[in-house]
């Protein structure tokens, strides 16, 4: 069965989770570039980890894992910079999104009236910018269901309880005409069940206010 995702939902969330679903060696994992298209008349896929949730004629949409964004940095970062209050972010280097920007949210959210710097990096997804946190180089506006295992490792630290409003960041798409499947049912039910257990189980690392 071929899935088709974004490569920072692979490498973060679904690969190292895959040894958990009993049909693993049935799955081939294919990454998109851009957004995973959809159209499976030429996606060469059976299912679809697609951005947001939003209906499609003949597709079959699950609305899959919802979350909220939080900053993240790396260790090394925060140990040479003294970050104790969300406004101290402003001195740093903030990853922008080049789609959809939540920062000025994120900002509201912490109580913190902010005009953000121009001329720090854009990126085209959260992927490329919480990989540049990793390397110490800035501060990433994570989404906390992608990002959480790597908090948890302690390759990156959440700072501050302030969080954006959560929405639906992920849903899984088949077509529907084949959604009762029965190992892409069996695919689609382990991760809802893996979604529900992370929300269930997540403890992110905090830096507090």
């Amino acid at each position: 069965m071929r899935v088709l995702s974004t490569p920072g939902f692979a490498a973060r969330w679904l690969v190292p989770r895959m040894a958990g679903f009993e049909h693993a060696q049935a799955i081939r994992l294919h990454i998109a570039e851009g957004a995973p298209s959809t159209k499976f008349s030429t996606n060469d896929a059976d299912i679809v980890i697609k951005w947001r949730d939003d209906a499609e004629e003949d597709v079959d949409v699950v609305p899959f894992i919802h979350s909220a964004r939080y900053p993240v940095v790396s260790p090394a970062l925060l140990e040479r910079e003294s970050i104790s209050h969300p406004r101290d972010l402003l001195r740093l280097t903030l990853f922008r999104d080049e789609v959809d920007d939540q920062w000025p949210a994120w900002f509201r959210a912490a109580g913190v009236v902010a005009e953000l710097a121009e001329g720090d990096p854009i990126y085209p997804n959260c992927e490329y910018a919480s990989t540049a946190a990793e390397a110490g180089l800035g501060v990433s506006l994570a989404y906390e269901a992608v990002v959480g295992p790597t908090v948890a490792e302690g390759r990156l630290v959440r700072l501050f309880e302030a969080t954006t409003i959560p929405f639906t960041i992920y849903a899984i798409a088949t077509e529907a005409v084949r959604r009762h499947d029965p190992l892409i049912r069996a695919f689609r039910d382990w991760l809802l069940a893996e979604a529900r257990h992370h929300s269930a189980n997540s403890t992110p690392i905090c830096v507090a206010e």
